[in-house]
């Protein structure tokens, strides 16, 4: 798990790196290895190389009865998905959406198109209001080609990796290379490229923030845990954050403002309250933002990850400076 510190030697974001890279060839890859798809032609559920049967075709052949049937069902298919999602829910419950942040491949293809985006126009987001060039960095008008060319491919491996969920991986892959897919087959190809590119370009942010049900459910179940695992801020230094974005050596200044703020994947303000990071994905861009910058200016880190007790303190402390301000 995350812990407040950079995650030995090699540091918190290149084990990120890592993970996310993993979980993405893992995604990709998982329908070819037949390590889980649904294959339609055989209405065949595949799952760790295996053929999972529910028991359903036996009964129709009437080699067991209906209670044989009601079990098979129960084992192999309720209890395994209850388990899953209970577990899955456990892990929210306790660090927040770190599945998102640190294995999904649909957010992983988000902070890569957030950099290229960035180098063209400075901006994390198009609807950034203003630019926060990365490293002093001016943006550059020579990457948008580059930016919208990526959006088209991740969209075409995305659609054409959902396609070999729901059909054999050999023909489809082998129909793209051959000329043979059907006519149904491109045009869920191209519908869903199309759509998905659209998405990847203009509401990646949004999607994640207000359109994603696996998102949505771990946020959930993070806010309901008051010593679940938190953004903790110094406020108390408050005004070091006022300075903390502009570093004397930069050619280019970034805006006068925080600088996990120009750094925040979700496009949220770090240092808020728990109640407005809601979507925060504990990617924890922010910390190391934060501590390289108060470290350039001889400074100690004013963000930190804080769990169990300590989180309950600064949840604590949250609720009692916003009621202070309503009051």
């Amino acid at each position: 798990m995350p812990t407040d510190r950079s995650s030995g030697a090699l540091g918190r974001q290149n084990w990120r790196s890592i993970t996310q890279t993993g979980f993405f060839l893992l995604f990709v890859l998982a329908p070819a290895l037949n390590l889980l798809r649904f294959d339609l032609y055989e209405t065949q559920l595949w799952f760790l190389g295996l053929r999972w049967s529910l028991g359903i075709d036996a009964l129709a052949r009437a080699e067991i009865n209906a209670a044989d049937a009601a079990m098979q069902l129960l084992w192999r298919a309720f209890l395994p998905g209850i388990v899953l999602v209970v577990g899955f829910l456990a892990l929210a419950y306790r660090y927040g959406r770190l599945y998102c942040g640190w294995l999904c491949p649909h957010f992983s293809m988000v902070e890569m198109l957030n950099s290229l985006l960035q180098r063209a126009c400075g901006k994390l987001s198009l609807w950034d209001k203003s630019a926060a060039p990365r490293a002093g960095q001016a943006a550059d008008p020579r990457w948008w080609p580059l930016f919208a060319l990526s959006c088209v491919l991740v969209g075409f491996v995305w659609a054409i990796t959902l396609l070999t969920y729901l059909l054999p991986p050999a023909v489809i892959w082998g129909g793209l290379v051959h000329g043979s897919l059907t006519a149904n087959q491109l045009r869920f190809l191209g519908v869903a490229t199309l759509l998905i590119s659209c998405e990847l370009a203009f509401a990646r942010h949004l999607f994640c923030r207000f359109g994603c049900a696996v998102g949505y459910f771990q946020s959930v179940a993070w806010m309901a845990n008051p010593r679940a695992m938190v953004i903790s801020f110094a406020r108390e230094r408050a005004r070091e954050c006022k300075s903390c974005g502009t570093q004397p050596q930069d050619p280019l200044p970034a805006p006068m403002s925080a600088a996990c703020d120009n750094v925040c994947p979700m496009r949220l303000n770090p240092r808020n309250i728990k109640r407005m990071m809601f979507s925060c994905v504990q990617c924890g861009q922010c910390l190391d933002a934060c501590e390289a910058s108060q470290t350039a200016q001889q400074r100690k880190a004013s963000l930190q990850w804080q769990i169990g007790a300590d989180a309950l303190r600064e949840t604590l402390r949250q609720r009692a400076q916003s009621l202070k301000a309503r009051h």
